[in-house]
């Protein structure tokens, strides 16, 4: 193992820790995946049916899209193979990639037009940001679907999973945990908002697109957000390094 693939697995594994702590994890499903080859046909993924507040460095498996045989030799989850094989396979950009149901992320995915409104600075940051997909058709269990997913995400870093869930994909593993941080929290502001009965006080386009864009020229504060929630953990379960 390179230096490069450890740290790798020691970030996923806090990560998976973290999402537990949050409370966004689903029962003993759902996928962080992160590639540690270039052309992404290599890439780590937590084993099938682990909760996440258990897993460990050491317990990520290391699989190769050009081993189709990998799936049924490490009895991975089959979504958990459609979705992010396809994902690192035919995206290579999207280097680390997270599949959540989060209660109010998947709330909102249920709406007839999941669009999260910019009423203030957490919501402003998905502004034109999200790719809706409206095509629920079940399980998420092949080849063919995990592709259909990669088209509709197109160029976009995060995918409303309509009556299903959310993805969001990064270039780092701390990118890509402060992005599903907000992304739950937005939708936790806008799910209440919306039940207060109360009309909203959206923001302009003007104002939701600056605040968008600040928000993307600050991805340092969203690798110090997953730093300091590593402390946290070193204090506290510091096993995750195992």
């Amino acid at each position: 193992m390179d230096n490069h693939e450890h740290a790798m697995r020691v970030d996923l594994a806090a990560s998976f820790r973290m999402a537990a702590r949050l409370g966004f994890h689903e029962a003993v499903a759902n996928h962080f995946s992160a590639a540690v080859s270039e052309d992404g046909s290599r890439f780590l993924i937590n084993p099938k049916w682990r909760h996440f507040s258990r897993i460990r460095a050491s317990d990520l498996i290391l699989v190769d899209t050009s081993r189709p045989g990998d799936a049924a030799t490490y009895d991975l989850d089959p979504t958990a193979w459609a979705i992010h094989g396809q994902l690192h396979t035919l995206n290579p950009r999207a280097r680390v990639a997270m599949h959540l149901h989060p209660i109010y992320a998947t709330t909102v995915s249920t709406f007839e037009d999941p669009t999260i409104l910019p009423i203030e600075q957490n919501t402003a940051r998905y502004f034109r940001r999200v790719a809706i997909d409206g095509m629920y058709g079940g399980m998420a269990d092949s080849d063919a679907e995990g592709a259909r997913l990669v088209t509709v995400m197109g160029d976009r870093s995060r995918l409303m999973m309509g009556n299903h869930g959310v993805m969001v994909v990064a270039p780092t593993v701390g990118e890509a945990f402060d992005d599903m941080y907000t992304l739950e929290r937005a939708c936790q502001i806008f799910v209440t908002a919306c039940a207060t009965g109360r009309r909203l006080s959206v923001l302009s386009d003007d104002v939701a697109e600056k605040t968008a864009r600040d928000w993307e020229g600050i991805t340092d504060f969203s690798i110090r957000h997953f730093e300091e929630m590593k402390l946290i953990l070193d204090k506290e379960e510091p096993d995750y390094r195992d």
